[in-house]
């Protein structure tokens, strides 16, 4: 484990274990790099270096005034893979780190990159808009900010304890340890990175970068999805990419690399071997 420090001065902490062919890890909001500790774990094993990050003002890395955006993600994680110097590299992210990943390509190229999987992801663009009419209002993401500005760890809990994991489905099993660790790696950053975080993942459009790339990608999204819903993401998100493959579940929540991790490592694992 160690840290990075970009140009701006922010300290971006990873974990890095193994040798071998590199996969990166991208997190969802707003969480960090212990979120993938399922894959972590079983691509170690498997003989890959795995390497994961803490988004700047996520996790262990610096809780900085600004610089939340899509723009300073992707940079960020260029920064990573460049003073790394990885190549012929995997990059998988969960739902905002979809997002970073595909900017990250469109923005830096695929010079570094083998083949990339987008998960949950919310590509290639979460808001309703004229030119994207299954995206959600506005108004739901505005609504998120002020809940978590009236009472953030109140707000983090409800969300583990239900839509993210799926948790409110009928005949789900909950599980409290699953939840207090989404809590607690929400709770770790800082509230104005989580804050802009909404409008970075909801209001970024990935069109132009899904457009751009060329090497394979997998996308993986379920159809109950209850997050980052299903219609506007993991279909359109296939449509726009050149080598896009599209892996639909069903029934599986927002959070199944944790849920459902022996699938979707083996998923994960059948597309980078193939």
């Amino acid at each position: 484990m160690g840290t990075i420090t970009t140009r701006d001065g922010t300290s971006i902490f990873y974990k890095d274990w193994g040798s071998g062919q590199p996969i990166v890890f991208s997190h969802g909001w707003p969480l960090s790099a212990d979120d993938w500790d399922a894959q972590l774990l079983f691509f170690l094993r498997h003989g890959y270096r795995v390497i994961a990050h803490d988004r700047r003002g996520h996790g262990r890395s610096t809780q900085t005034a600004g610089g939340h955006d899509m723009d300073h993600y992707a940079d960020d994680l260029a920064a990573l893979t460049e003073q790394l110097d990885l190549k012929n590299a995997i990059h998988v992210g969960h739902s905002t780190g979809g997002g970073e990943v595909a900017h990250y390509l469109g923005r830096h190229g695929e010079g570094r990159v083998a083949k990339a999987a987008l998960v949950s992801a919310v590509t290639p663009l979460m808001v309703k808009t004229p030119a994207n009419p299954l995206g959600l209002p506005k108004e739901v993401f505005d609504g998120l900010q002020a809940q978590l500005a009236a009472n953030r760890s109140q707000f983090y809990r409800d969300l583990a304890a239900g839509p993210f994991y799926g948790f409110n489905r009928s005949g789900a099993k909950s599980s409290e340890a699953v939840i207090q660790n989404w809590w607690r790696q929400g709770m770790m950053g800082g509230a104005n990175a989580h804050y802009d975080g909404i409008v970075a993942f909801s209001q970024t459009d990935f069109t132009d970068d899904l457009e751009k790339i060329t090497v394979p990608v997998l996308v993986m999204h379920s159809e109950d999805d209850q997050i980052v819903p299903y219609v506007a993401a993991g279909p359109l998100a296939a449509k726009l990419l050149k080598t896009g493959t599209l892996k639909t579940y069903q029934g599986f929540p927002h959070g199944m690399p944790t849920t459902e991790a022996d699938t979707i490592n083996a998923d994960l694992l059948a597309f980078i071997r193939a």
